[in-house]
This record gives structure tokens, C-alpha cells and sequence, in this order.
């Protein structure tokens, strides 16, 4: 069950949402920025952990951004091994694809809210505005770098190599006062990096005997040395 944040209603499991609401939205972003713009309408979802926000090849008919929590996308293969693609956090916009239909699934890695924006209505937007179709175009090319680096990672570098280029990312998306606090799991990070649970955890274990990270606990962990990692990520 899906339940909207903005009212009481109750949408049924099959995602068919009811005409969204206007809210106003904050201009933060360049997805907010465009969220407040003339005719588009911006809604608020919550989702509870491992609960599927959109299915691979159902329409795409929206488009959306983390709000809280963290979501997962990813590729099942005809093998039943889980390909995921990126994961998405607080501020964090997916399901800009290319063509009607979406080529992976959406999950949330905890209890999450997104904020939803029609694609019709930001379609019609950028049409008739200059800025948000330059915003669109821009988180678009974000996509696609992210999608050529994460090419690279998954077939030229080796597990330790992938497990630090990881590390680095996190670092930058997700660190507060030095630490990270991991949403996702080892599996969900093996799924990423094309790794096995159990390559990730030594991975993480030998990085910690050298003194390069502690952990905190089982998903917060503290980088002590960055250019050990750069210098692995190289």
C-alpha cells in the first residue's frame, strides 16, 4: 500500500495514483526550482523499506526525488542475479527515462518519501521555459556520467579498487561531521559494484586492519585515509 503524505488517502498497491495535489515546494534544487514553475504540480509518496516505488517496464509517467531515505534502482538478469544501477538519496532525482517505459526498478532501501512531478507537465514546462529545460538536460547528463563511470567501475577495476571507488562516493554524498551512515546493506553494495557479499566484507575488513576506515557500527563508518582510497581509485 502506498500512502500519501499530503493527505489521508490510501492508493492501491498497483501505483495508479490519484490527480496529484498542489504543494508548495521549496526552490533548493534545480528539480525543486522546476517543481514550482507554472503547471507543474509536485506530490509527496512515502514508501516503507524494500517496498517497489515503479517496475521495470511500466510506464513512466513521473518522475522523482528523494525527499528522505534512499532508493535503490536495478536490473534483474535472466541468471536471477540483481544488477543495481545507482542508488539515490536525499535530494537525488530518478526515473528520467528516455523512453515511455522504465528499464529498472525502483525500490526503497528504507522507509522513504519522494516527491513525484508528472512528466507531462514538466515536458510541457520545458517546452514553453528555457530554464527548466536546461535543468532537465542538465540532471539528464548527470545520469548518463554516472552511468559511463559506473560502466568503467564494473569492468575495469578490481574488487578492492571497486570497493574504494564506493567508499569515495559515499564519502562525498552522505558524510556528516566525518562520518557516513550507510542506508544500504553489503548485498545491496555487492550488487552495485558486481561483487559478492562476502568479497565486499573482506574488502571491508582488510581496509580497516590497514587502519584506512573505522567502523562505528555495522553501516557508519569514518574514513581515516582518503588518499589511500584516491590513490586505489586512481
Amino acid at each position: 500500500m502506498l500512502t500519501q503524505t499530503i493527505t489521508t488517502q490510501t492508493v492501491p498497491a498497483a501505483k495508479v495514483f490519484p490527480t496529484p495535489r498542489a504543494q508548495s515546494v521549496p526552490a533548493v534544487d534545480q528539480f525543486s526550482m522546476i517543481a514550482t514553475c507554472a503547471g507543474v504540480i509536485a506530490t509527496e509518496f512515502s514508501y516503507r523499506k524494500d517496498e517497489e516505488i515503479y517496475g521495470e517496464g511500466e510506464p513512466s509517467e513521473y518522475v522523482y526525488q528523494v525527499i528522505r531515505g534512499a532508493v535503490r534502482t536495478y536490473k534483474l538478469l535472466n541468471d536471477g542475479r540483481r544488477q543495481i544501477g545507482a542508488f539515490h538519496l536525499p535530494g537525488d532525482v530518478f526515473g528520467l527515462d528516455a523512453g515511455s517505459s522504465h528499464r529498472l526498478t525502483a525500490e526503497a532501501i528504507a522507509d522513504t518519501t519522494v516527491r513525484l512531478v508528472k512528466r507531462r507537465s514538466l515536458e510541457a514546462a520545458a517546452g514553453s521555459n528555457v530554464q527548466v529545460a536546461h535543468n532537465l538536460w542538465t540532471m539528464t547528463a548527470g545520469d548518463l556520467r554516472h552511468a559511463e563511470d559506473h560502466m568503467l567501475l564494473l569492468g575495469r577495476k578490481t574488487a578492492m579498487e571497486k570497493v574504494a571507488t564506493f567508499l569515495l562516493e559515499m564519502d562525498r554524498r552522505l558524510a556528516r561531521a566525518g562520518m557516513m551512515a550507510l542506508p544500504m546493506c553489503r548485498r545491496d553494495i555487492g550488487d552495485y559494484l558486481g561483487l559478492t557479499l562476502e568479497t565486499v566484507s573482506r574488502a571491508l575488513s582488510q581496509l580497516s586492519d590497514q587502519g584506512v576506515l573505522v567502523f562505528s557500527s555495522a553501516r557508519q563508518i569514518v574514513l581515516r585515509n582518503r588518499q589511500r582510497l584516491a590513490d586505489m581509485d586512481a
